[in-house]
């Protein structure tokens, strides 16, 4: 039986995750483990992984995938519609505010500054996770060939990312049915 009390935990959860990060996807993971994994105890960190994994691959935003994952995870469709709510919520109230002040706000020399020193957090909170990342899921040479070969193709040439994610999906199938890849 689902509780509205568990619902609104879900909601709650998320809102303060969607309005406390800045950033995109990358930079929400350290947080999203922090609330669900550690302090909820809600997933486990290999989960949060795959989640996140399975969110950049399928359409829309990669918070919102995850969000919608754990909440259907815990409670179902009502626990994923009240997680996806919780996750966008805050974005919809911040952009609304900021639409009715926009042209005051961008020409206040105060907020250039802010949103600069908001990038540089943005920058180290992804490259936190992409160590995290590659700590937990790089584990062999194979593993760091492909990393190393996609970030290359991402940076340096305009192949689309989702095609990169597709082709190391299909190559880490094929070498796990091959039997020469566990994991």
């Amino acid at each position: 039986l689902i509780t509205m009390k568990e619902l609104f935990e879900l909601y709650a959860a998320f809102f303060r995750i969607g309005g406390l990060t800045f950033g995109g996807g990358l930079t929400m993971l350290p947080m999203l483990k922090h609330e669900l994994v550690a302090k909820k105890h809600w997933v486990t960190e290999e989960e949060i992984l795959d989640y996140y994994a399975v969110g950049q691959c399928t359409p829309g935003i990669i918070a919102v995938n995850v969000a919608t994952f754990v909440g259907y995870k815990r409670r179902g469709i009502p626990g994923a519609i009240f997680s996806t709510l919780g996750m966008v919520s805050p974005s919809l109230i911040i952009v609304s505010i900021l639409a009715m002040f926009l042209e005051q706000f961008m020409s206040n020399e105060i907020v250039a500054h802010a949103v600069g020193g908001i990038k540089l957090v943005v920058c180290a909170l992804m490259l936190n996770t992409v160590i995290t990342m590659a700590k937990k899921t790089v584990k062999d040479r194979v593993a760091a060939i492909v990393c190393l070969l996609a970030f290359a193709l991402a940076m340096f040439t305009p192949l689309p990312t989702v095609l990169l994610v597709v082709a190391a999906g299909i190559f880490g199938v094929t070498l796990y049915k091959l039997g020469r890849f566990k994991g």
